[in-house]
């Protein structure tokens, strides 16, 4: 077998996924695109283990193997996380999350001072 189509595609795969990771805002998509970059390192993967035959036998399949069991924990988590994200704020944007964590109201900026008897 030529590697050179298997690695072409995987490349194609990797750059539609890391243009995806740029440009979308919906965590969904966002997901989505993390999964081709993924697939595309399987595909890389099982094309070496199938045209080198290195020391270890079948290691690209199993290392792909590992990488398939990430990615179904990182959907899980992941959907779990847009989920939440969904129920708190009606939307699934990234670029509407803050980064910081801002007060609530005027109640939490005007924080009681510490009481000196419990700090000694």
């Amino acid at each position: 077998m030529h590697p050179v189509l298997p690695f072409t595609i995987a490349a194609l795969l990797f750059g539609i996924g890391v243009y995806g990771v740029i440009v979308r805002r919906n965590a969904v998509l966002l997901l989505m695109a993390v999964e081709l970059l993924l697939n595309a390192v399987n595909l890389v993967l099982v094309t070496a283990d199938a045209t080198i035959r290195s020391m270890v036998p079948h290691g690209g399949q199993s290392f792909a193997l590992f990488v398939i069991v990430l990615a179904a924990a990182e959907i899980g988590v992941g959907l779990a996380l847009i989920l939440q994200l969904y129920r708190l704020r009606r939307s699934v944007d990234v670029e509407d999350l803050p980064l910081t964590e801002q007060p609530a109201g005027p109640a939490a900026e005007a924080s009681p001072e510490p009481d000196p008897e419990v700090a000694r």
